[in-house]
């Protein structure tokens, strides 16, 4: 997926993508048609390259395609997490409208977002991922409010520009007395698309927004002829929220990354 945004750099048996432009950053991870997987060096080699780009020293890599890599990454002294890897079964795909009574709306290049569109999906998406899981929580619409302040206008402008080109689309499920509650984003490269960021303000979960968000989602990404339809769910207890919208889990995504050192 993040071939047409960036660069790829060889490091023995890992790429590096490096992306051009302003935007999310990418990640390291095994080559393809490499005769073997990455060592503890090509680690040790990414990863200083990654620093000297100031960029994050993430790794990412399918499981089932590079076993033998959880065990070196975690020699590496890096924080796995196994994520259920899951794919939509058109078949079995739900209608968004039997999960929830909020309406959920699209941003499309057919209908264009303004930037408070955008700048609202990616405040929900800092609120939800600051308190992972599905319970509910206490932050709501005012600490999404509060968070507006924060975002960065070039990758406001950068998700504008995709979504324009038809490279992204996001949908808002959203009530005229709270505004928008939950939502999500999917990114297309030809016939393939990523759901990623799917997130609910913790007051307003257990509602069903985030499989009405995405099922919504990958309903639009059919129609516009997408053949292949994944993403990957931080747990299996978030795994249950998509299987309910149509998605089977197929196999697990490794995201690794130093760990995170607590404040004294």
């Amino acid at each position: 997926m993040p071939r047409d945004a960036a660069r790829a750099e060889d490091h023995g048996s890992c790429v590096l993508f490096v992306r051009e432009g302003s935007g999310w950053p990418f990640y390291a991870r095994p080559r393809r048609g490499a005769d073997r997987s990455p060592s503890l060096a090509d680690l040790t080699a990414v990863r200083a390259r990654q620093r000297e780009l100031g960029l994050p020293e993430t790794l990412e890599w399918v499981h089932e395609i590079n076993p033998d890599l959880l065990t070196v990454a975690r020699s590496a002294g890096l924080a796995v997490l196994e994520a259920p890897l899951l794919v939509l079964d058109p078949a079995a795909l739900a209608d968004p409208a039997t999960f929830t009574d909020v309406p959920v709306r699209l941003l499309t290049a057919s209908a264009p977002p303004a930037a408070a569109d955008v700048a609202a999906r990616r405040a929900v998406a800092a609120i939800g991922f600051a308190a992972p899981g599905t319970s509910r929580g206490e932050a709501g619409p005012a600490q999404r409010d509060a968070a507006l302040q924060g975002l960065e206008v070039a990758a406001l402008d950068e998700e504008l520009t995709r979504i324009a080109d038809g490279s992204r689309l996001a949908a808002l499920a959203e009530t005229p007395a709270d505004g928008v509650l939950a939502s999500g984003m999917a990114m297309r490269v030809d016939d393939v698309a990523e759901i990623a960021g799917v997130a609910t303000l913790p007051s307003a979960r257990r509602r069903g927004l985030a499989a009405a968000v995405t099922a919504a989602l990958a309903d639009a990404l059919l129609t516009e002829g997408v053949e292949v339809v994944f993403l990957s769910a931080g747990s299996d207890e978030i795994a249950r929220v998509y299987l309910r919208a149509g998605f089977r889990r197929i196999g697990t995504a490794c995201i690794a990354e130093p760990p995170t050192i607590p404040p004294p």
